[in-house]
């Protein structure tokens, strides 16, 4: 009967989710529906599962319009016509055209026309639609003689009249005008409900028919969809045993490149791995990512591959992975189990230079003609509370001081909002989280092995590759899965590394060395001392202090380091006893015996995802399944609470049965509880262990190519200023920009490095190619006069090179350049010349008169203004150079004394006592260069707060943990800078 039904996938037109709309149709007794959103499909699968869990036949289809104007409603016959529809929509979607007045001739899906003025011929599958307003209209219209191609067409959007204002108001949101202003066409009506069948026959009394073939229109649609059936590209060769067979014989060759000594072990190891991913039907998985890794060394692109799929030794000899599964023990069962129907994540990381070449090839090699098989993943942004608050202010027509003014108050006790407060209030939670409109996943690729409009329709963003109407949730019900094809700066800044070490020293680097890497005495010392800027995930001042704390220097430590630092681990207080375990032996006695035997290497502390499983199956032997979903409920990827909530109570079931004692039962659970969604599996640590690795060997042995492969890509911990810092502390010789030495980007020349024109704030980039492509093809420039003549650049750019001293090689003052400037463009706006004629006149010598010469302090003010950061020490600035500090090198001379140090800020990290309160941990570099760690409890955070950027004044005192040093502070003032006006 209900032919063309709205959920809120129907983008900021609908307002049920399909929950929603399934209970509401049972509610009104309703035995079938359609599914018709706007132009999108990406309800479909979660509606066909809903409505068969509540008894409900599922039709689906596509309410295809223009704007709002409806044109025609598809309903699909059969999966053959969900593709008829997917095709038809993205064919429209990619290319931007509007729909035209008649649909397509489909074989297999029903088109309803919405009642026209004027009569045409209808094809079989072609039907008109009323609406219950039109029912007087119809007697009189030439339609009316063809009952049996007449249909009820009551549209179903919300559910109420408050669900109906909440529609006016998306109306308005996607037309950007006030709600005043929202045009009656534009919207609904508040009729378009859900009825009951008795309703409906009220309303349509005298044209039943319009009900009884409404209804036996969605018996004719019978989608039949399996959704746990694989659909991913197979057949990679051909047929399944071509594959398993090429996917074998590649695994051995890799094996015998990775274990010279191949051993019985391995060869089972092996063996049982590629039996389960046959079995599982995984082969064309492993050989697809298998093909993407290849396609990346061949075109020298760095990767690492990560996730659970880090646990396969097939992976790690199909160099999809760095990471020996039999040195590091890693649990086969996290990888891939009998019960687990989804494939292991294989999450591939490029450099962010190369990701999208790697995503071309993909779709290039992967589609056939005109039959795509390859889509980008979906997802769906949501309007969230201060977004929404803000949106619906502006629709209300509220200034943006009013909208400002109540985020700010909202959540507050005293707060009473005024009229248009509280309607905004009331209906920013009607549409809080309800998806504003479709996105690309962050790194998700889809290859099916029917067309990929089988399972859904594309659209075409401005990435430049279609996108698929359906989230990783979807994909993974109906067993389509995701390729995870990511990038990240950290491969970047090796890569740019291995590039300038050639350009400046004529080195090759292997990278590819890490078991070298492992043994290296300098890459251990970097890593005890915590002597890590600039190298992948380690650089943090978190991570810094817990490698010194650890004195890590081994593979392994590493490893556990990258997981115990993540929030959930650390917040259960699990990360601080697994240092105290790991310096103490005697402490590692208090670990639980059963703990302990499952984690000997982490001393009964659970560090990693994997270990979930494994204490949710040892410790309170569920089976692997149930422990599977444990995780899988921990970490967020589960949709099913119930199921989740079964296998919780089992676990506490079986501890009780096993006569666990409760107390230490709970501690287990509580540690599940707290870190297994924020913790890594060990696989992903290891991966991002082995790109740590080769990080720090550049840094190591290449300090200064390294730091200007860093800052050349962007990325990274902290801001520019302290990679170049650490250039300077590593013995670079810092030069700001220079106009006949620097390029775009930062370079090197022996151990000179000069900063790239890039960095200068208001530069503008045509300037700089302007300056490139000139000097590229007439040489250097002799000095200012003769930039002018050869460059065509206003006063306003010019003033910004020679105050950040680009012009230095002259020897002439600043003051000296900028008078030259003023006059020289000044007579060039004055006097209309030829340029041959001008740049004859340009190299005349100018009288400057006597300028008086800047100081340090107005050096480091213009390299602030400019560069953002000083090249000059700051601490210059300071008003008061009398004030006494210690040294950052002196501290541990100072343990248990309240000292007064004075500090650089370089960053600073918020967070939360159990009691809710805000800390503070802050990083400072004193006059040397060294580092300082400071400590910031909620007393002295309220009393002396951080006040942005600058040199500070630290009082507090020294304390240690273990051999850390850090200043446990008192008091933290901003030092008061010189100012130029005070001479």
């Amino acid at each position: 009967m209900f032919i063309n039904c709205h959920s809120f996938y129907s983008f900021k037109y609908g307002t049920m989710s399909v929950e929603a709309l399934v209970a509401e149709a049972k509610g009104k007794k309703l035995d079938s529906l359609a599914l018709t959103d706007i132009n999108s499909v990406a309800g479909v699968f979660p509606f066909i599962r809903e409505a068969q869990k509540n008894g409900i036949h599922p039709v689906i289809g596509i309410d295809f319009r223009n704007g709002v104007k409806q044109q025609y409603i598809g309903l699909a016959k059969n999966q053959e016509g969900f593709y008829e529809l997917n095709r038809h929509l993205s064919s429209y979607r990619i290319k931007g055209i509007p729909f035209g007045d008649r649909a397509p001739a489909f074989q297999n899906s029903f088109i309803i026309y919405p009642l026209p003025p004027k009569f045409f011929a209808l094809r079989e599958n072609e039907l008109i639609g009323v609406h219950p307003y039109q029912l007087n209209r119809i007697v009189k219209s030439p339609w009316f003689r063809y009952k049996d191609k007449l249909v009820l067409l009551q549209p179903a959007s919300f559910s109420s009249k408050l669900e109906f204002n909440a529609h006016r108001l998306l109306r308005a949101i996607d037309g950007n005008t006030l709600l005043s202003k929202l045009e009656v066409e534009e919207q609904g009506e508040i009729s378009d409900m859900l009825y009951s069948y008795a309703d409906m026959v009220a309303r349509c009394e005298g044209h039943s028919y319009l009900l009884y073939n409404a209804q036996k229109l969605l018996e004719a649609c019978q989608f039949s969809f399996y959704f746990q059936a694989v659909k991913n590209k197979r057949d990679i060769l051909g047929s399944d045993w071509e594959d398993y067979d090429y996917l074998r014989q590649e695994t051995f060759k890799g094996a015998l490149n990775r274990y010279p000594d191949l051993s019985a072990e391995i060869s089972t190891r092996i063996e049982k791995e590629l039996e389960l991913i046959q079995q599982k039907g995984f082969v064309s998985y492993f050989l697809i990512n298998y093909d993407i890794v290849n396609y990346a060394h061949s075109k020298n692109f760095y990767h690492v591959g990560r996730g659970s799929g880090a646990n396969s030794i097939v992976a790690y000899c199909l160099y999809i992975t760095d990471v020996d599964p039999i040195e590091l023990d890693l649990y086969f069962e996290r990888f891939i189990n009998l019960y687990r129907e989804n494939p292991p994540d294989f999450d591939i990381d490029f450099s962010w230079t190369d990701r999208d070449e790697v995503v071309k090839y993909i779709f290039g090699k992967y589609n056939k003609g005109e039959q795509e098989h390859v889509a980008l993943l979906g997802s769906y942004s949501t309007f969230q509370s201060n977004s929404m608050l803000r949106e619906l202010g502006k629709v209300f027509g509220l200034p943006k001081t009013e909208i400002e003014s109540l985020i700010f108050h909202v959540g507050k006790s005293d707060y009473v909002p005024d009229q248009y407060g509280k309607l905004i209030l009331k209906y920013s939670q009607v549409l809080h989280g309800m998806p504003s409109h479709l996105t690309i996943h962050a790194c998700g690729v889809l290859i099916s092995h029917k067309p990929i409009h089988y399972y859904t329709s594309t659209e075409m963003p401005p990435k430049g590759f279609p996108l698929a109407h359906i989230d990783m949730h979807t994909a993974e019900e109906i067993g389509l899965h995701k390729f995870d094809i990511l990038s990240q700066r950290g491969l970047g800044h090796i890569k740019t590394a291995i590039e300038i070490i050639y350009q400046n020293q004529g080195v090759k680097v292997d990278i590819r060395q890490v078991e070298k890497f492992k043994k290296d005495p300098k890459i251990k010392e970097h890593l005890r001392e915590g002597h890590t800027i600039g190298a992948f995930y380690v650089e943090s001042p978190a991570m810094r202090m817990l490698l010194a704390k650890m004195k890590a220097d081994e593979y392994l430590e590493l490893v556990a380091a990258s997981s115990i630092i993540r929030p959930g681990v650390a917040r259960s207080g699990m990360m601080r006893e697994y240092i105290l375990r790991h310096v103490d032996p005697e402490r590692r006695k208090q670990a639980h015996p059963v703990m302990m035997d499952i984690m000997p290497e982490t001393y009964g502390i659970m560090v990693y995802q994997e270990d979930v499983i494994k204490v949710a199956h040892y410790f309170a032997e569920l089976s692997l399944s149930e422990a599977d979903v444990l995780r899988r409920g921990m970490s967020g990827k589960s949709r099913s609470k119930d199921e989740f909530q079964r296998v919780k109570d089992q676990f506490f079931a079986n501890c009780n049965r096993l006569g666990r004692d409760p107390r230490i039962t709970a501690e287990v659970w509580h540690q599940i509880e707290s870190f297994a969604g924020y913790s890594f599996a060990k696989g992903h640590s290891a991966s991002f262990a082995v790109e740590s690795y080769q990080s720090l060997y550049l840094k190591a042995y290449f300090p200064l190519e390294f730091m200007v492969g860093v800052i050349n890509n962007f990325g990274g911990f902290y801001h520019t200023e302290f990679y170049v810092h650490e250039l300077r502390m590593n013995g670079a010789d810092i030069q700001a920009p220079h106009i006949n030495e620097s390029d775009y980007l930062t370079n090197i020349k022996g151990k000179t490095v000069y900063l790239g024109f890039i960095h200068l704030k208001y530069l503008e980039k045509a300037t700089t190619e302007k300056i490139l492509s000139e000097r590229r093809v007439n040489g250097l420039f002799a000095g200012l006069s003769d930039f002018i003549a050869r460059v065509d650049i206003s006063l306003e750019q010019v003033l910004i090179l020679i105050r950040i001293a680009c012009f230095r090689f002259t020897g002439k003052s600043k003051q000296e350049l900028l008078w030259e400037a003023h006059f020289i463009l000044n007579k060039r706006k004055a006097v209309a010349t030829g340029n041959e004629l001008f740049r004859q006149a340009g190299f005349r010598e100018l009288k400057v008169p006597e300028l008086e010469e800047s100081d340090v302090r107005q050096e480091i003010v213009d390299q602030i203004d400019i560069l953002e950061f000083p090249l000059d020490s700051p601490f210059h600035l300071v008003k008061d150079q009398t004030i006494p500090s210690i040294k950052a090198k002196e501290l541990r001379q100072y343990l248990g004394k309240t000292v007064q140090i004075i500090g650089y800020l370089v960053t600073i990290k918020y967070t939360r006592t159990v009691k809710g309160d805000v800390m503070n941990f802050g990083t400072f570099i004193d006059r040397e260069g060294d580092w300082i760690d400071t400590v910031h409890f909620p007393p002295v955070v309220k009393k002396h707060p951080f006040k942005g950027r600058g040199i500070y004044l630290i009082k507090g005192k020294i304390t240690q943990e273990f051999d850390f040093y850090s200043v446990e502070v008192s008091s933290c003032e901003r030092m008061e800078y010189w100012n130029a006006g005070e001479g």
